[in-house]
């Protein structure tokens, strides 16, 4: 027997139960691992429309759903766990719908202690002559839905099937002393006893949280409403719970999607330095902020010399290791400050807001010719490349970056021409 029902009351045989004769309301023990009656008194065999025991207990309900089966285990998760259940049940003596306020208890019966539970019925429950009134509350059982009913303090009254397969897997006698079974069912049970104050306090509401579920950690919108048991009147926390994890996880690929598509569009696949794109959004600033302060900026553009040798010696692949390489040395030789983007190929450009003079661009642009010039190692080698820099200047050579751009890059020409590996002011 599994300890987790060692403290139920055992019923070994029909023998244990002749009092339950004298009671004049319908009682039956309900026999969950057969799924069938186990016993009835005389008034739960009249309400079944039987004339006796027997038949009872051979009646056929292999047509009961899944969901009713569900029920039914809830029903004595429930009891096992809080000594009783109290809640309205719809059942179908002559094939007629009948709801009733039940109450039940677990126990164990047989030799070989199956779970069962002992319905004691007391009255009957007038949910209206609307046969919708019946519908709702049956559908409350078999939707996907988590719907649970909980006492102010968090305990629960009634739940739904999907809701029992939801968190089936807590151990309820390990919730602590000072928490809730409310609260247990949350990844973090401090959020869950914050959401079931802020819901009592508020009267209500609709939140977001990790659930600790049997599927584990799901994100449930939590949809909670003050309501009342329609027996005792008591106030209760009527939470339903919809599973939007994959809709956040939807969300979370689109947003990624988004990411990528802005890093395509912003900056260059292969050195990770900004694109000629962001460089035309930045540099428009840079010029606006330059123009208010009346500074000079200055527009450097870059155009390696030999690297046509590195693919045709060494392949495309050393190509862009030397790329990078470049990327990566031009990064350490110049100041957070300065702007740095690949335009394409094995040209780039560097644009920097406080270089007022030429002789403070020339040394930057000599230091820049040096750390290209030394050697990159290669797998299958070395190259050695160089590189030629025309030097523009905001504003005397254009208000706009395309205007800078054209006037350093007849500048970088004139480099070339001159022998490379050297720099020319526009």
């Amino acid at each position: 027997m599994n300890q987790k029902y060692s403290h139920l009351p055992h019923i070994r045989s029909h023998d244990e139960l002749p009092l339950y004769e004298l009671i004049p309301n319908v009682v039956w023990i309900f026999d969950l691992d057969k799924h069938g009656w186990w016993w009835g008194n005389s008034a739960a065999v009249r309400f079944w429309g039987l004339e006796n025991l027997g038949q009872l207990i051979a009646k056929d309900l292999s047509g009961d759903t899944q969901g009713a089966r569900e029920r039914t285990a809830q029903t004595f998760e429930l009891a096992a766990k809080n000594g009783l259940t109290v809640d309205p049940w719809t059942t179908y003596p002559n094939g007629k719908p009948k709801t009733l306020h039940m109450m039940h208890r677990a126990v164990l019966v047989g030799p070989d202690k199956h779970r069962a539970i002992i319905a004691f019925i007391n009255e009957e429950v007038d949910l209206g002559a609307e046969p919708e009134n019946l519908l709702l509350v049956e559908a409350m059982r078999y939707t996907t839905v988590l719907v649970t009913s909980f006492t102010q303090a968090g305990e629960v009254v009634i739940e739904n099937p999907a809701a029992t397969e939801a968190y089936k897997h807590l151990n309820h006698s390990e919730i602590v002393n000072d928490g809730s079974t409310f609260a247990a069912r949350f990844a973090d049970p401090k959020e869950g006893e914050g959401c079931r104050e802020q819901a009592l306090k508020e009267q209500g509401g609709r939140w977001e949280y990790v659930m600790n579920t049997s599927q584990g950690k799901r994100t449930h919108t939590l949809d909670i409403r003050i309501t009342r048991h329609p027996l005792s009147g008591d106030f209760l926390l009527l939470v339903v719970e919809y599973d939007i994890t994959e809709l956040h996880l939807a969300l979370t690929v689109a947003e990624e999607a988004q990411e990528q598509l802005r890093q395509l569009a912003h900056y260059d696949a292969l050195t990770g330095l900004s694109s000629l794109h962001l460089m035309q959004e930045n540099v428009a600033l840079l010029i606006h902020q330059a123009a208010r302060v009346k500074q000079r900026l200055t527009l450097m553009f870059i155009d390696l010399d030999d690297f046509k040798t590195v693919n045709d010696t060494y392949g495309h692949d050393a190509g862009d290791e030397v790329l990078k390489a470049v990327a990566e040395r031009l990064k350490l030789s110049l100041r957070k400050s300065d702007f740095i983007a690949r335009l394409g190929g094995d040209e780039f450009i560097i644009v920097q807001m406080d270089s007022h003079t030429e002789q403070q661009a020339a040394k930057v642009a000599s230091k820049i010719i040096e750390t290209l010039a030394k050697p990159y190692a290669l797998n299958n080698g070395q190259a050695e490349i160089g590189a030629s820099i025309g030097i523009a200047f905001y504003p005397e050579h254009g208000n706009d970056l395309e205007c800078l751009i054209k006037a350093a890059d007849e500048s970088m020409y004139v480099a070339k021409r001159r022998g490379k590996n050297s720099y020319y002011f526009a």
